[in-house]
């Protein structure tokens, strides 16, 4: 029997045995959320056998320009409780980026996020958040508001705002396979800008746009495929769309 929370992610939105990207606020769902593994579970069950469930596993907290090296299996994340949690569970794969990696399960996980590495930049073609799309995804923003989208980098690389890249960096990648790859990274800058990525809301419609509450979050579901073709008309519009001055 479906739980409460599987079948109002189906309720919002959520394609059963399709690729779904969450970004996540754990405490947002509440205490009967169950915890993290729940949350998961809960995920997993709305997606079916055939789903494929991706959260980001960044790791620009604790690997830098002065600590360049980043170990697949060890290196932690920093973008919440949930997706950390989702990073140590038994059967999660990870792809190898030294700052913004990606974790996965399902059919799909294995060729979505191999190849990272190949990437020069954070959020490169090669990346499963630029792979989205072309998957036919969909990407939930669970109980965090749409600011933390890590997919309109990818969008941004695109363009080439002004804001964007800063220096280059070299890091030391350690795979969970024992190899060591050597990896350039032109880094992002964002100097003297703050991001307003949640600005992207403007510019999508229902049905690629849904908005719900799942538990006690607020909710949305977005097509990937139009995010990124509604982010890249903007950015072409105004380079400085996505961005204001820092105070």
């Amino acid at each position: 029997m479906a739980s409460i929370f599987s079948t109002q992610l189906l309720e919002l939105g959520v394609q059963p045995g399709g690729v779904l990207l969450v970004h996540s606020s754990l405490r947002s769902l509440g205490p009967q959320a169950g915890g993290a593994e729940a949350v998961i579970a809960g995920l997993r069950e709305a997606l079916g056998p055939y789903g494929t469930l991706l959260l980001p596993a960044l790791s620009y907290a604790s690997v830098s320009p002065d600590q360049p090296i980043f170990d697949q299996r060890q290196t932690p994340s920093c973008v919440g409780a949930l997706a950390e949690y989702f990073r140590t569970r038994p059967g999660t794969l990870r792809s190898l980026h030294p700052t913004h990696s990606i974790c996965g399960v399902g059919p799909l996980a294995g060729e979505l996020l191999a190849g990272h590495e190949l990437d020069s930049t954070p959020v490169g073609p090669h990346s499963a958040f630029a792979r989205l799309p072309g998957a036919q995804g969909q990407i939930l923003f669970l109980g965090c508001g749409m600011g933390p989208n890590t997919s309109m980098h990818g969008v941004e690389e695109l363009v080439l705002p002004p804001y964007l890249f800063g220096g280059w960096s070299h890091y030391i990648l350690k795979a969970a396979d024992g190899r060591e790859v050597a990896m350039p990274v032109h880094n992002h800058s964002f100097a003297g800008y703050e991001q307003r990525y949640e600005r992207v809301a403007a510019r999508l419609e229902a049905p690629d746009l849904r908005q719900g509450q799942v538990l006690q979050a607020a909710c949305h579901l977005v097509e990937a495929a139009a995010l990124w073709s509604a982010a890249l008309r903007a950015l072409r519009q105004d380079a400085l769309f996505f961005v204001e001055a820092s105070s």
